[in-house]
């Protein structure tokens, strides 16, 4: 089978899919529409997949060139001749993929195309409609994603949900961690971008709030972002900038170390699919502090792997993140929850044979 991978960028979720690919016996052709301005994946492109050269890929997506890049997408697809398209998110990739005319399509959503990118304005409803009634079969990573497509016009007959998963070798707890109950400082760590739809700002408003009362409390924030400002300004007229550490971006490599490292993640975000940071911290055996958002209720059960609090509320998240402190040896029990959860759901390994299975309906259904 000859498929075609058309996605934004390259990230560490587009590496991990086409890992697995290549390994699947399928030709495999990466299209890549940008190049963004942060670029958080080190690891190259495996060996067995070509990177297909043309008009995208080069510099950050602009609405203006669209009209060429769908034209260069058809040349791309008529050398090809593939057996499906494998595209998203919604509005941008898929979009360009629907506008080429070529069948079957098997678009993916990648969460915020669906919670947040498609309200902000009618034309982005309006491409939202007709990516979905004229694509082959849909995919997502959470439910809540998954109706909305249907709301917008999907074939609910013709979706699949699973959790994209993480690599639960790699992501695992350290054999001689002991969650809190004997160290005496607490970290709280975090790895959301640093953008507006992550609630990373309310994250530090609620940490000032901790550490006027906690001492002992620290906060590791990963990445960065366009608040970056705007963080750091709220940490430092609090008082409490020393107490934060931020290390930029992090590779995949050295990522469960700083899971392991902290005793409680923590994810603000107001939008999110199913978030694979979130998996990530699970599979690390980490108790997850997350906004009451509809996919994080799908992974995190109040009081058994970690706990929940309301979207956008910072004295209540900070409310949580002392009464996790105040409970502390309860935190290994929470911890071995979340290593169970992740288990369960989360194994990459299984997961990814159900991406299979939707390659092969799409180009069943395209047949017909």
């Amino acid at each position: 089978m000859k498929v075609i991978y058309f996605s934004l960028d390259y990230s560490p979720h587009d590496h991990r899919f086409l890992s697995a690919l290549s390994e699947t016996g399928y030709e495999v052709f990466f299209v890549r529409l940008q190049r963004g301005p942060r670029q958080v994946e080190d690891r190259p492109v495996p060996a067995k997949i070509e990177q297909v050269q043309w008009a995208g890929g080069r510099d950050e997506f602009r609405w203006r060139d669209l009209p060429k890049l769908v034209m260069d997408f058809r040349r791309v697809v008529k050398r090809i001749q593939p057996d499906l398209i494998h595209a998203g998110p919604i509005q941008t990739c898929a979009f360009i993929a629907a506008l080429s005319g070529f069948r079957p399509i098997l678009t993916m959503s990648w969460g915020f195309d669906l919670m947040d990118d498609v309200h902000k304005s009618k034309w982005m409803e309006r491409i939202t409609y007709y990516v979905l009634r004229n694509s082959t079969y849909f995919t997502s990573d959470a439910n809540v994603t998954r109706d909305k497509a249907v709301k917008y016009g999907m074939n609910p007959e013709r979706t699949v949900v699973f959790p994209w998963g993480v690599d639960l070798q790699h992501f695992t707890p350290i054999s001689n961690r002991q969650l809190s109950v004997t160290n005496y400082r607490f970290t709280i760590f975090c790895n959301r971008s640093w953008e507006p739809r992550y609630g990373v700002d309310i994250l530090a408003r609620a940490f000032v709030k901790v550490a006027q009362q906690n001492p002992d409390v620290d906060l590791m924030l990963l990445n960065g972002g366009s608040q970056a400002q705007t963080i750091r300004q709220i940490l430092q007229r609090g008082g409490t900038l020393d107490r934060v550490v931020m290390p930029g971006t992090i590779s995949q490599k050295e990522l469960p170390r700083f899971y392991n490292m902290t005793d409680l993640y923590v994810s603000p975000s107001h939008v999110d699919g199913s978030s694979v940071s979130l998996m990530e911290a699970l599979a690390c055996g980490l108790p997850c502090l997350v906004s009451d958002i509809p996919a994080n209720k799908e992974w995190v059960a109040d009081g058994v792997n970690g706990w929940l609090f309301p979207d956008g509320d910072a004295d209540a998240l900070a409310a949580k993140i002392l009464a996790a402190l105040a409970q502390r040896e309860k935190l290994p029990a929470l911890g071995e929850s979340a290593r169970k959860s992740a288990e369960k759901r989360a194994d990459w390994k299984k997961n990814f044979g159900q991406l299979l299975v939707a390659y092969e309906q799409t180009v069943k259904l395209g047949r017909k």
